[in-house]
């Protein structure tokens, strides 16, 4: 994995002799914190969840103080910002335990103590720092915690599957063949239609006359996933596109294909161009947290400047749950960015989670504009296997 270690001053002035002994201690440190997650050692995963839901409920620090005065003076508040998963392995106490006992003395001596001593578990492990901000090694620990799931996101008769070059939506144009039902009419080969029409002297185009144009999936595409993390994602939902967006990079990697990731929320926050590098990917995922408001548009704009300009297969798969609010008028701003992509040589497809009525038109137009598909899912276990099914119908 690609990760940046803090360096002082005198031990990167060391000999490039005197190297190795540190990069293999830092290798074997790493390799100690992937044993103990594939292991299935309870505590260390415990910690490792905390971290990965603290990022999804936009937290950055564990400060044991002031969230156990939250959750005892105002529990209901802070059950809805906390969220039960993280109470729960903070505390190890079932929410509502704590919520019938929030004001016992005794129990609260407990409560007290038990939060406590996990976070002093998790600075004395190096994951938090003095001040319960969470570490590099904390962030590292989450990631690695995250390929525990890639089972349950991706199913087990896809994990190897390989594609082929099949006739797909996208892609180029290969064969030319008679129109049948089922075929999409944007497929239709005007050219070939008209002259076939001439050619049997009819007057209009009959449905007889009518010719497609194949497309054939391309061997090697680029893929980028924008995931939104604004504030109505947090919890769950910000959770789920995690795991998504795990599945399709290891997915795409696997097929030779290279990915990208823009996270967003009232501005881009994260951006890593399409690559190779499954760790990079991991790390930039696992360290999402929650935020404001959207900007669809400057997402898209990033995008534009992320694929490679020469010409290849480019797709943006975005997951969303709502409508933009970045911007004087967000909805014109994101159907002209998502006009602006399509004439790079960008298709455009949004996975909605529980869309209202005014986000399901808007999506629908940037998806008509963008050539690419419109998924809708109130579950949120269907979102991994959503964004599985865009990309292979893309290839």
């Amino acid at each position: 994995m690609v990760v940046v270690f803090d360096i002082e001053p005198e031990v990167a002035q060391i000999g490039k002799g005197e190297e190795a002994p540190g990069k293999l201690h830092k290798q074997y440190d790493e390799d100690k914190l992937m044993n103990s997650v594939l292991e299935g050692d309870k505590e260390t995963i415990e910690h490792a969840e905390m971290i990965q839901e603290a990022g999804n409920r936009g937290m950055g620090a564990f400060a044991p103080d002031m969230m156990f005065q939250n959750i005892v003076n105002n529990f209901s508040i802070t059950r809805q910002l906390y969220g039960d998963k993280l109470i729960s392995l903070l505390t190890g106490y079932d929410p509502r335990y704590i919520e019938k006992n929030a004001k016992i003395p005794e129990f609260k001596q407990q409560l007290a103590k038990a939060i406590a001593e996990t976070v002093e578990s998790m600075k004395d492990e190096g994951l938090l720092d003095d001040e319960g901000a969470i570490t590099n090694r904390g962030t590292e620990l989450a990631s690695i915690a995250l390929v525990r799931e890639l089972d349950n996101i991706i199913p087990k008769d896809q994990m190897g599957e390989k594609t082929n070059k099949q006739t797909k939506h996208y892609g180029e144009r290969a064969n030319v063949r008679v129109y049948r039902k089922g075929d999409r009419y944007k497929d239709l080969n005007l050219r070939k239609t008209v002259h076939k029409a001439i050619r049997r002297g009819h007057k209009s185009v009959q449905a007889s006359d009518l010719m497609t144009s194949e497309r054939e999936g391309k061997g090697t595409i680029n893929i980028i996933l924008a995931l939104d993390a604004s504030a109505s994602m947090k919890g769950a939902k910000l959770e789920t596109c995690k795991k998504a967006g795990i599945g399709l990079a290891y997915k795409a990697l696997q097929e030779k294909d290279q990915v990208g990731l823009i996270v967003f929320g009232s501005e881009v926050k994260s951006a890593v161009a399409p690559t190779n590098d499954f760790s990079t990917l991991l790390k930039t995922i696992s360290d999402i947290r929650a935020s404001r408001q959207t900007d669809f548009s400057g997402m898209i704009m990033k995008s534009i400047e992320l694929f490679p300009a020469r010409d290849m297969t480019k797709h943006l798969i975005i997951i969303t749950d709502a409508l933009p609010t970045v911007g004087k008028e967000p909805e014109r701003e994101t159907l002209k960015a998502v006009a602006s992509a399509k004439a790079a040589g960008i298709t455009t497809s949004i996975i909605g989670i529980k869309l209202d009525n005014p986000g399901t038109e808007l999506a629908k137009q940037v998806v008509q504009i963008g050539e690419g598909r419109l998924s809708f899912t109130k579950e949120l276990k269907e979102v991994g296997q959503l964004v599985l099914e865009d990309y292979q119908s893309f290839k």
